[in-house]
């Protein structure tokens, strides 16, 4: 009776133990992942095919935490930027030993037949490398087994070459594994949908439509991760996300509303985790000859009447950070500088000397839609109130979004609310197109021809070095500052809600997510 009574309590332990160690070892992440159309890295362009591929892919050189300013070796132990006259010469230094998920060696040939996919496939993003970087087939070479050299042409950009790398095209696959997977001369393209191929730490185990992903760790990596398994749970719906996370059914929850958020700041079962994203939230002011917007002291104006400190403390509830130059902070140039503050009175001054002292009338032309975490016509009702205080009359025209980009880029609305994102992590995502009218970018649609904020955009994109090409972003963002066509009303912050008992969680204005970093206490 004794023994089994013993073999009952053991058995019970042993049950609680395997299940301790079950809740430790597997992490279950809510949110919307309705945009992941698929897990190649050479095709995935959206969001959350970034977040998968960050995690099953390594790149040749990577971003930490969560500074976008500075590389880290990754794949490659060093690399080297030479200037030939001609071009660039980029040499990378493999590390030796890295294994794919296979248990193969990761070599130059594979980094070389990453770049030749993309280039051959023509994903959504296919154009970081032939646009940006200016590549082409051949451009990238296996000089040895673990050094890659690419030639860039010299108007590319090195930098941008290398941070557009640590972007999910920079995913370097097992060339032997996708080759063995092709269809048709598909590259893989089919295959890599919904497998892997890589030397991350964590291997796509599987892939449920609209369900969930599950990703296992991959014994091979380079980088083990602490935990075995991360399930992604589709849970679109901010509520639901709510009521799995308090219930304990998932781990950590986005897209949550303030509300929720501020809700499960005050309860000490969760933390909320803010980061920044690289979006900025801005007022565009057309200045073309003959726009009430054309006087530079006019658009001083309207910067010195918007009160950012209340939109973001009392319309978003704090999730923003404060920025007024064109680079958001996490990047290379990033200038905190805060040259304006809210100053009705100057304002007015400033149109008295434009000539306006009694204002003017326009259009604010904004979207049928939520601007980060409140509706756009309440953020632009906001603006409306501010400038209606210094004489300047805003009308808003709200209609779909498509149509504002549609006005935006004809060079047509007065003024405009809407938000860019760099489309890579270089500070030249957003310096040309903010800069250099001939870009046909932001400065186009804007009517802001500034030759000298052009070339100084130029050369901070081709400066190889980091120290001087910051130095060349100071002078463009406080030029711009001054005299651009922007009212930059704020970075929009990221929120997450995790339990406490998940540990080294991090996100970087990318919206990177290194799982090989995450733990989970019982």
């Amino acid at each position: 009776m004794q023994l089994v009574k013993w073999l009952g309590v053991s058995l019970a332990l042993g049950a609680g133990l395997a299940m301790a160690q079950d809740r430790t070892s597997t992490l279950i992440y809510g949110g919307d992942w309705t945009d992941l159309i698929t897990a190649d890295p050479g095709v995935s362009y959206e969001f959350t095919g970034g977040l998968v591929t960050d995690n099953l892919y390594e790149t040749l050189v990577k971003f930490e935490g969560t500074d976008l300013s500075t590389l880290k070796p990754g794949l490659a132990e060093k690399w080297d930027v030479k200037n030939t006259g001609q071009g660039w010469l980029v040499t990378f230094n493999l590390r030796k030993g890295s294994k794919f998920s296979t248990g193969r060696e990761v070599t130059a040939k594979d980094v070389v037949y990453s770049i030749e996919r993309v280039l051959a496939i023509k994903g959504p993003s296919s154009f970081l490398y032939t646009d940006v970087a200016n590549l082409k087939p051949g451009s990238a070479k296996a000089l040895d087994p673990y050094t890659v050299q690419v030639a860039l042409p010299k108007t590319a950009s090195p930098q941008a070459f290398l941070n557009l790398l640590t972007f999910n095209i920079g995913g370097v696959v097992d060339s032997e594994e996708v080759k063995a997977h092709e269809q048709n001369g598909d590259w893989g393209k089919a295959w890599l949908t919904d497998h892997s191929a890589g030397s991350g730490p964590f291997v796509l185990n599987r892939w449920d439509r609209n369900s969930q992903v599950v990703l296992t760790a991959n014994p091979n990596a380079r980088l083990q991760p602490k935990l075995k398994q991360v399930i992604l749970r589709y849970l679109p719906e901010p509520q639901a996300q709510r009521v799995a996370l308090e219930s304990g059914e998932i781990d950590i929850a986005e897209n949550l509303t303030p509300e929720m958020l501020k809700a499960f700041g005050s309860n000490p079962k969760f933390k909320v985790y803010k980061s920044d994203n690289l979006r900025l939230r801005y007022i565009g002011m057309n200045a073309k000859e003959g726009s009430p917007f054309a006087n530079p002291k006019v658009r001083e104006a309207v910067r010195y009447a918007i009160n950012q400190d209340d939109i973001i403390n009392n319309l978003l509830l704090g999730n923003a950070t404060k920025i007024q130059t064109i680079i958001p902070k996490g990047l290379l140039g990033y200038n905190s500088a805060t040259y304006y503050t809210y100053n009705p009175a100057r304002a007015k001054q400033l149109l008295a000397e434009a000539g306006v002292p009694n204002g003017f009338e326009f259009e604010l032309l904004t979207a049928t839609a939520t601007c980060d975490f409140v509706p756009c016509a309440d953020l632009a009702a906001k603006i409306q109130s501010d400038l209606a205080k210094v004489g300047l009359k805003a009308n808003i025209k709200q209609i779909q979004n498509s149509e504002v980009l549609k006005i935006y880029r004809a060079q047509q609305a007065q003024m405009v609310l809407v938000a860019w994102s760099p489309d890579f992590p270089d500070p030249d995502g957003n310096a040309t197109p903010m800069s250099d009218y001939n870009a046909k970018s932001l400065a186009y649609r804007n009517v802001w021809n500034n030759p000298t904020a052009a070339k100084l955009a130029q050369q901070a994109a081709l400066e190889p070095t980091p120290a001087k090409r910051a130095a060349l972003y100071k002078i463009l963002t406080e030029l711009v500052l001054k005299e651009g066509p922007y009212a930059i009303l704020y970075q929009p912050a990221q929120n997450t809600v995790l339990s406490v008992k998940v540990e080294g969680y991090v996100r970087n204005g990318q919206n990177q997510v290194r799982f090989e970093n995450l733990s989970k206490q019982p």
